[in-house]
């Protein structure tokens, strides 16, 4: 029987609620708001129905944030859905959650979006395609690097990149709104070429857009006055998001039309081309680079709260339980989950990094959000903030979420049994893990 793994340290709670607010939007607003729209008037036959698609959603979110209050507050540590999975399903859930997230989830999250960010940076700065790969990279290697040294520089820098996008977020929404004319009759028009389209499609693209609202929970150690701050940054946070989302899918539709909204790959820059000119696309080409860089900076250092938890359980490599001694982050785990991120986005294209991370990230909120139902009846006297409208409205959440992971394995199963069978994979590695390496958990 090998020995316990030597002492870690403990986090720093450095994070104020503003600061844990804007993670939530940061981990929120990445590229998805400025690229998928097009997609989602695809799949909708009006502006109407598109609207109803982003709000329906934000509402959902929300409620599965709500939920995510009630188990942060519970367990105010880091590690978020691993912890709870870990404690209500025991630890090979737990192991199965942190396996598939380092794999596919939170590493395949950031190099789609790293991937967004060369995109956009490459013809902001005048290069060209060539450029897009070294780009990418750079991004990972560069949010990586500001979060070695202590969560507070790192907050300070996250809060700028989420303030900047909230910027961006604003102008376009201005500019949609009140330059190009607002209240045409073709923002809830039908769109005949999309008639008997339905919307169940477009449920997938924009839960996309929405998800990032667990990354805080990861963070919960490092969070001050947690049971109080971590429920209402949640709430403030994905109040912003979902009013920002709508309003910037109503200058979409105000500007272009439905039409124009689903026949467009970057909405954004057309909306900013058609009122500003070259130089309004260029301002909101450099608003997407830099929403995608906070984006990719949440998810790396929320996962490797992941890694060091479960290092510190004898279930991964006990070099990432280690803090730094002197910034007390888990830099061996970050530089392990940048490393793989950077893997993937040299091996596979952003289409399929989104596929396959979407489909396991909300497979893996909708199993968080189910621990609830086992933390009431077995720590029921714990307190701090509670969902509202137990058991009804969590079980709305999963039914949803199970409702669009099925829909979504019928509509594209390669690139969900690519997932499933990831997850998978984890349950030998697991047995032979405990059996040859971890040390007995209390």
């Amino acid at each position: 029987m090998s020995s316990p793994p030597p002492s870690t340290g403990t986090y720093l709670r450095s994070l104020r609620p503003w600061d844990a607010a804007l993670i939530v939007v940061g981990g929120v607003i990445g590229g998805g708001i400025f690229l998928t729209p097009g997609v989602v008037a695809q799949r909708t036959e009006s502006g109407l129905w598109l609207l109803l698609m982003w709000v329906a959603a934000g509402l959902l979110t929300l409620l599965g944030a709500l939920c995510y209050a009630e188990l942060g507050a519970r367990r105010p540590h880091a590690g978020g859905t691993y912890v709870y999975l870990r404690e209500a399903f025991g630890p090979l859930a737990g192991f199965l959650f942190g396996w598939t997230m380092l794999l596919v989830i939170y590493s395949g999250s950031s190099a789609a979006v790293a991937t967004i960010f060369a995109s956009y940076a490459a013809p902001l700065f005048g290069l060209s395609a060539a450029w897009s790969l070294p780009l990418t990279i750079g991004a990972l290697v560069f949010v990586t690097g500001i979060n070695l040294f202590g969560i507070r520089l790192g907050a300070q820098i996250q809060n700028l990149f989420a303030l900047l996008k909230l910027l961006a977020v604003a102008v376009l929404v201005a500019c949609g709104l009140f330059f190009a004319g607002a209240g045409h009759q073709q923002v809830l028009a039908a769109d005949p070429a999309r008639h008997g389209v339905g919307f169940i499609g477009a449920a997938l693209p924009v839960l996309f857009a929405y998800s990032g609202f667990t990354y805080l929970n990861n963070l919960a150690g490092e969070v001050r006055e947690p049971q109080r701050t971590l429920p209402r940054a949640l709430a403030l946070g994905m109040g912003l998001v979902i009013v920002a989302y709508v309003l910037v899918n109503v200058a979409y539709l105000a500007v272009l039309g439905h039409a124009g909204l689903a026949a467009s790959n970057a909405p954004a820059a057309d909306v900013m081309q058609q009122v500003a000119g070259p130089i309004g696309a260029r301002l909101i080409a450099l608003g997407v680079a830099i929403s995608t860089l906070g984006f990719c900076n949440i998810t790396l250092v929320a996962g490797a709260r992941v890694l060091q938890v479960m290092g510190e359980d004898g279930l991964f490599f006990r070099a990432v339980a280690r803090l730094h001694p002197r910034w007390r982050t888990p830099n061996t785990a970050l530089l392990l989950l940048s490393g793989w991120a950077v893997l993937l986005a040299l091996a596979f294209s952003y289409g399929q990094l989104l596929d396959y991370a979407t489909f396991g990230d909300w497979l893996a909120c909708a199993l968080g959000v189910a621990t609830l139902f086992w933390y009431r009846r077995h720590d029921d006297a714990a307190d701090g903030f509670r969902v509202p409208g137990y058991p009804w409205l969590p079980l709305l959440f999963v039914a949803a979420v199970v409702a669009v992971v099925v829909a979504t394995l019928l509509d594209n199963p390669r690139s969900s049994a690519i997932v499933l069978l990831v997850m998978l994979a984890g349950v030998p590695v697991y047995f032979v893990w405990r059996r040859l390496f971890s040390h007995p958990l209390p």
